[in-house]
Formats: structure tokens, sequence, C-alpha cells
């Protein structure tokens, strides 16, 4: 399910609980509603909305964590490619075949995650090929003449194998950091707090608005936990700048 879907889901459930609060407070005999009352209602109610706050702070805290820790990986990977590619540059012309498949690859790359068609942005969830598997084949097929190329073959070899654990290491981050039981006990929290700010609340249009603000706001924050956590998927995502940098540099 998409992030809007899932929020918009979240924004009826909120919202509900004002709707639900309102419906108790037209139906409830007045002594439920007495002072005595109001104060327990919102010793209760000081609890769990703290208590959702923490919850809320924890999931942003999640999500950008892992938001920012796949895009220096992606970074890292973009970097560790021209690198290579220049590892094999000085090897010497037999390199040649090799530095087209580097380039091939980073291409693919780029093709799967960022895909010019949107609706092929599934695509970008797919197993990681083998191909940088391959070019570690065609590195270890050198015969290296010299000292200086057994070292720069021994250098490409390693570089070809992190880059390839950095590309699997990115497809097992791939699903979600944010449990599922938090973000239901959360909302069933946040439609127990908004239920009881309408309980106690005369039922104007001034009330209506301002909670319905804040229930787009609630939501409105949850949208964005969740968009970061889909860093290659959602509206909010992870540049393909560093890949498309290290893609114009290949081969020169």
């Amino acid at each position: 399910m998409s992030s809007m879907a899932t929020s918009g889901i979240i924004f009826g459930c909120v919202f509900g609980g004002v709707l639900v609060g309102m419906l108790l407070r037209a139906v409830l005999p007045e002594r439920h509603l007495s002072a005595e009352s109001k104060d327990v209602v919102k010793l209760g109610m000081g609890l769990i909305a703290t208590m959702s706050a923490l919850v809320l702070s924890l999931l942003i805290a999640s999500a950008k964590s892992s938001f920012d820790t796949q895009r220096s990986e992606l970074a890292q990977l973009a970097a560790n490619i021209v690198l290579l590619d220049r590892v094999l540059a000085l090897y010497g012309p037999e390199t040649k075949d090799g530095r087209e498949m580097l380039r091939g690859i980073v291409a693919g790359a780029i093709d799967r995650i960022w895909p010019e068609d949107r609706s092929q942005v599934v695509q970008a969830q797919a197993e990681p090929t083998t191909a940088p598997e391959g070019l570690f084949q065609k590195i270890e097929q050198l015969s290296p003449k010299t000292e200086t190329q057994r070292s720069l073959q021994a250098q490409a070899s390693k570089m070809t194998m992190d880059m390839s654990q950095a590309r699997w290491l990115l497809y097992a981050q791939r699903g979600s950091s944010i449990p599922v039981p938090f973000l239901v006990v959360l909302v069933f929290w946040l439609m127990m707090l908004f239920t009881s700010f309408s309980l106690f609340s005369p039922p104007n249009a001034t009330v209506l608005v301002t909670l319905l603000v804040c229930a787009l706001s609630v939501s409105g924050a949850i949208f964005l936990i969740l968009e970061l956590d889909r860093p290659f998927g959602g509206f909010i995502q992870i540049s393909s700048a560093p890949l498309r940098d290290a893609l114009a540099r290949l081969g020169h």
C-alpha cells in the first residue's frame, strides 16, 4: 500500500475519533461530563499524549536514520565505482571490456531504481543482478605481467566484491524499518486523544475545523515517516545524482 493511501486511512481513523467524541457528548448523561470526570479524562489523555509523542519521535528517528544510512551507502558506492574505473584504467588496455561492463552495470542500476516510466518503479525492489560477480571473474582472468599490475588486479578484485556487497546491502535494507505494531498502537492512541478532545468541546465550526487541521497535521507527519522509509519508491527519494555523476566519469 502506498504512503498516501496509508496516511489517508490514518486520517480517517483519527478524524473518526473526533466524530465519535461528538456523538458521545450528545448521548452521554450530564453527570458523565462533570468537572471531576473531565479531570480524570485529562489525566489519562495526558499520559497517552506523552506516550504518543515518544512513539512518534521514535518512528521519525528510525525512518530518518534508515534514509540517511542508505543515502550514505549509495554515495560511497558511487565513489567506489569511479575509483574502480580508475584502477582498471591504470592496469592497461586489457581492462577495456571490464570497464565497459562496469559502465553497463551502473547504467542498468540507474534504469532499474530511477526508471523514466514511473509505473516501472517496482523494479527498484527487484533482486540485484549478478553482473558485478561477472565483472569480478573478468578481472580475475587478467594475466598481470608486472608487480604493479598484480597489485592493481588484487585491488580491483577487492573493490568489485565490496561494490557487490554494498549493492546486496542496499537490497537487504529495502524493507520497512517501521514496526507495524508501533504504527497501529500509535494510531489507536491518536484516536483516543481526538475522541477526548471533541468529547469535552462545544460542537461548533471552530472546534471542528481546528480538530480537522490537527488530524491532517498528524496524518501528514506519519506520511513523511512512511515516505522516508521508502527512499527509492516514494515522493521523497534518494537522489540519483551520485550514480549519474559516477556514470558520466566512467571511461575517461
